[in-house]
């Protein structure tokens, strides 16, 4: 028999091996990663690079798995970070077993769905991003379990309903951003209560309403805090001031009202950035918000501000952006206030009651890319100094009383100085319309051009459209509508590749309009207007069909772009104050959206069929052709502009029929076809059952409703029991405009007489006549 204490060390060995076994059977382990990964890959339904295909093979170790970061102590997932790789795909439950999961990082992809509750079994989770998905639904409650959580992102996704107030239990928490939803209804007071450690709350871009819960103000760690863009209402607390380590602060765009309580900006100490713009907030501004002497961004615009312009604003050394425009300030600007200023590089000041001149001092602001002092009352002349200003991009002195310089809207007259085209090397915007400049346009646009618009519409220069604005490569807008330019149509402006916005309207322009002397051809233009010039001949096919700006179907926004200049501190919208015939009316657009298309080649003496490739067009929202001599049928193809919401192809002599193409055309609005020569019933449906007689007027040969000529056949012509309501036929209207064709002038006149006597319209002989006539010349 063997002593015991022989065997009790193997015995002891045997049991440990057993228990190991065990262990490693039951407990997870590296293959419970692996699989919980493999679950994740199945769910992704679009890879586009092949990250994750090519990448987690169960042939290599998880831990050298793209985005698979593993601890060394453990040897199990630790982070996982799958970040801006075009993913598209839904969150398993198997996610929840990484269960030494610390960091999950999938923002800047195209997830979606909801969150499965398995994920609450990462109880050693410290950062959560979600960011910039499609996650939709409301924000689970069960996020409050997540209790070493530090920083928390969930912006950019379509989450809706309230902020869960089990995020209270989130106390170790350091970042929250949740921007960019659609959260709603208050701001819960007691999640601010635990959330001690908070340094960064973001949620602008919401439905969130109610007032800021005075809770907030105990997170004494803030230095970001952004509410902008919601539908908070109430003053500002005066609390804010607890927050003495705040730097950021953002509540523009809300409801909030009253006066500035002057209280809190004495210990804001550390604050660099202030944005209350967009409110209705009243009074005057506090003189102690200039003790933020760390303060770069305020912008206090459109708001009830009223009072004269601080001169303690030049305390503020290290400030680089100052918007105070739309308020009710008023009075001189103090000349002291920019002593100091030397780092400002923006200045808005539009639309206020300021008077008085521009103080030359500030020109010392050397750093100054933007300067807006437009709709105020300020006289005098401009200070030479302005030139001093070489970084100048953007200047607007517009609706003033300035007596001289090449600015918007003033009553500036004389030549245009020479000067204009070698300032172009710096400037990107220059805006010189509606006022009473005379003579050419100088040629002499520097090869280094950098503008991007340039507007000069409303004046009265005439000659050329100088060549060298093809220097102007980024040129984006082009306005010199409403002038006297003399010239053939500029086919090189088709090499600037930018160009989107090009308008010619109401000048002597003449000639064919083509695109075969360059490579580019307008490929990025979606708005044209040429109309109240002198072209003629045939539509140019190449030009449409090098449209690709609007040949191509826009992709759909969840919210609106309009086009603006994009600076490094922010955006400018330049292209304010257009006008376009639209609908019928001309409208002027306070806002370009990035997806708006017009083609305006009205009241010229164009001829020809309209070319089948305009149906092409699938983005165009506008095409007016009017008062041009256009003959033969409308193209059918005109139907597949699917985005169309006026058409206006009046006052031409069109024939044919009205194709019932045009029926699918949902979004149309207005349809003007009068004073062409179109026959056969007027189709029925969808758009074409709003349109009234307007639409159709001066076609004898159209029939159905709305006219009151019923149709007796398929080719429209109607039996005695269906004359119209001045008791007119038709067939003899349409005879005796005949008879003024074959007889002469005298005898037209003479016809039109006799029917204007028995009832028809006097200004349709006009028109009617008109066109008659300029097309004869052709």
């Amino acid at each position: 028999m063997a002593k015991p204490g022989f065997f009790s060390p193997l015995l002891f060995l045997l049991l440990f091996a057993i228990f190991r076994a065990t262990l490693s059977t039951n407990s997870p382990d590296i293959v419970t990663d692996q699989t919980a990964l493999l679950a994740f890959k199945s769910h992704i339904s679009h890879d586009p690079h092949n990250l994750l295909a090519t990448n987690w093979s169960s042939s290599a170790s998880v831990c050298n798995w793209i985005g698979v970061t593993c601890g060394s102590r453990h040897h199990r997932v630790t982070a996982l970070n799958l970040s801006s790789m075009d993913l598209t795909g839904t969150i398993p439950s198997q996610l929840g077993d990484l269960s030494f999961l610390a960091s999950l990082d999938i923002r800047h992809n195209s997830f979606h769905g909801s969150l499965p509750t398995e994920l609450t079994s990462l109880h050693r989770l410290k950062h959560l991003n979600f960011g910039n998905n499609s996650f939709s639904g409301e924000i689970p409650s069960w996020f409050g379990y997540f209790t070493t959580l530090q920083s928390l992102y969930l912006y950019g996704n379509n989450f809706t309903g309230v902020i869960p107030s089990t995020f209270g239990n989130l106390s170790k928490l350091e970042t929250l951003s949740m921007y960019n939803n659609s959260l709603q209804g208050h701001l819960p007071s007691r999640v601010f209560d635990n959330l001690s450690r908070l340094q960064k709350l973001n949620l602008r871009g919401n439905q969130i309403s109610g007032r800021i819960p005075k809770s907030l103000f105990n997170c004494k760690e803030l230095k970001f805090l952004s509410l902008y863009n919601n539908l908070l209402e109430g003053s500002i607390p005066i609390e804010i001031g607890n927050l003495t380590k705040l730097q950021n602060l953002y509540l523009d765009q809300n409801n909030l009202k009253g006066h500035l309580p002057s209280g809190i900006f004495g210990k804001l100490s550390k604050l660099q950035e202030l944005d209350l713009s967009e409110n209705q907030i009243s009074g005057r501004i506090p003189n102690n918000l200039f003790n933020c002497k760390e303060l770069k961004i305020l912008s206090l615009y459109n708001n009830l501000l009223g009072g004269s312009i601080p001169i303690e604003i030049g305390n503020l050394t290290k400030l680089q952006i100052l918007f105070l425009h739309q308020n009710n300030l008023k009075g001189h600007l103090p000349s002291e206030i920019f002593d100091n200023l030397s780092k400002l590089q923006a200045l808005d000041l539009e639309q206020n009651r300021i008077s008085g001149t521009i103080p030359s001092s500030i020109f010392k602001c050397k750093e100054l890319w933007y300067l807006s002092l437009n709709g105020n009352s300020l006289e005098g002349s401009i200070p030479i100094e302005i030139e001093n200003l070489t970084m100048l991009e953007s200047l607007d002195l517009g609706y003033n009383n300035f007596s001289g310089l090449l600015l918007s809207n003033n009553s500036l007259d004389g030549a245009i100085p020479e000067c204009i085209g070698s300032s172009a090397s710096s400037l990107v915007h220059l805006i010189l319309r509606e006022n009473n400049f005379h003579g050419k346009i100088p040629d002499n646009f520097a090869q280094a051009c950098t503008l991007q618009s340039f507007q000069i519409s409303n004046n009265q220069v005439e000659g050329p459209l100088p060549r060298s604005l093809v220097n102007c490569k980024d040129l984006e807008l082009l306005d010199v509508g409403n002038n006297y330019l003399n010239d053939t149509f500029p086919r090189w402006l088709g090499n600037l590749e930018q160009l989107q916005v090009l308008i010619l309207r109401s000048n002597r322009f003449h000639g064919q309009v083509g695109s075969s002397e360059v490579t580019v051809s307008f490929t990025r233009l979606r708005a044209v207007d040429i109309s109240h010039n002198n072209f003629s001949g045939y539509l140019p096919v190449n030009f449409f069909k090098n449209l690709h700006a609007i040949r191509e179907v826009n992709e759909k926004k969840d919210k609106p772009e309009y086009m603006t200049g994009i600076y490094a501190n922010g955006t400018w919208n330049y292209a304010f104050g257009l006008s376009f015939t639209t609908k019928g009316l001309e409208t002027k657009f306070e806002k370009l959206l990035t997806i708006w298309t017009a083609i305006d080649f009205s009241n010229n003496q164009f001829n020809g069929e309209i070319p089948k490739t305009l149906g092409d067009l699938h983005s165009l929202i506008v095409l007016n052709l009017s008062h041009n001599c256009f003959t033969g049928p409308m193209p059918s193809s005109l139907g597949d502009l699917s985005e169309l919401e006026s058409l206006d192809l009046s006052s031409n002599q069109l024939q044919g029929r009205i194709p019932t193409e045009l029926t699918n055309l949902g979004f149309l609005e207005v349809l003007n076809l009068s004073h062409n020569d179109l026959k056969g019933p007027i189709p029925k449906g969808k758009q074409f059952d709003t349109f009234t007689n307007d639409s159709y007027i001066g076609n004898l040969g159209l029939c159905g409703l709305p006219l009151s000529k019923s149709c007796g056949n398929d080719d429209g012509t109607r039996t005695p029991a269906t004359l119209d309501r001045d008791g007119v036929d038709g067939i003899n209207w349409k005879f005796s405009i005949l008879m003024g064709y074959g007889c002469g002038l005298v005898l037209g006149l003479s016809m039109g007489y006799i029917v204007f006597a028995t009832g028809k319209p006097w200004w349709f002989i006009r028109i009617y006549e008109r066109v008659r006539q300029r097309c004869a010349k052709r």
